[in-house]
């Protein structure tokens, strides 16, 4: 009996080729999302598979569709208030919706000045995205998707105000179906790196949002007298002192 066709990208990501993929990108998300900080992060899409596991951010949710959401909500539409969130995650969410500018500008509206973003996508320059490009198979994951290059998701970022800080291309080896011939590709990884780094089959980029004539207000504090107690000694300053001081 042939085997059922994967009806989801979470589903293909449960397949050799799948497993391939998500090993890469979870590790590249793993450290673009580490050393980023606040008080909400947010990922959107593929709530069965945590992006933000290595964020030390102690509020995290995935939106989805899908029951095991923590919030189920249009990708689009978010139930979340302006500039709320310090950190959003888009695992392959814009390649695979029929409107990726609109949860594009979904996720810069939620994002604080500052807060970060993280995007994977398919990259349509690659083998992978060759074989979208002539794949019988139009229906299934992921070669349903319409792939988004990094030249064009740029383009979007920098029309909302996000500057690029962070970028890898990866997953050099052809979309092989069995996991042995992925392995024995293995060793393209490194020569794809060097020789071809922007031919790999994914990539994932992390994108600041910058806001456009704001100025951090500081308190001036000349203006505000000193306290005593804010300008006692420095202790290795007092070793060759003798007796008590005030």
């Amino acid at each position: 009996m042939e085997a059922q066709q994967k009806s989801t990208l979470s589903d293909w990501f449960a397949t050799p080729k799948g497993e391939y993929v998500l090993g890469w990108e979870q590790n590249q998300f793993d450290s673009a999302v580490e050393d980023v900080f606040g008080f909400n992060a947010v990922q959107i899409g593929l709530p069965g598979i945590d992006m933000l596991r290595r964020n030390r951010i102690a509020l995290r949710t995935r939106v989805g569709q899908d029951r095991v959401s923590d919030i189920v909500a249009d990708c689009g539409a978010l139930p979340l208030a302006s500039g709320s969130i310090d950190l959003v995650a888009l695992p392959h969410v814009l390649e695979f919706s029929p409107d990726p500018h609109r949860i594009l500008r979904e996720a810069a509206r939620v994002l604080m000045p500052d807060g970060q973003i993280v995007i994977s996508g398919f990259n349509p320059l690659s083998l992978w995205g060759m074989k979208g490009a002539v794949s019988r198979s139009r229906s299934e994951y992921p070669w349903c998707g319409r792939f988004i290059g990094l030249l064009r998701l740029k383009d979007w970022l920098q029309l909302l105000s996000f500057e690029l800080n962070g970028g890898r291309f990866g997953c050099y080896a052809p979309p092989f179906s069995q996991s042995n011939w992925l392995a024995r590709a293995a060793f393209m990884e490194k020569a794809g790196e060097r020789w071809w780094p922007i031919a790999g089959g994914v990539y994932v980029v992390r994108a600041i949002k910058r806001t456009a004539g704001m100025r951090l207000v500081l308190p001036n504090w000349r203006s505000q007298p000193a306290k005593a107690k804010a300008l006692s000694t420095v202790t290795q300053h007092n070793h060759h002192r003798t007796g008590t001081e005030a």
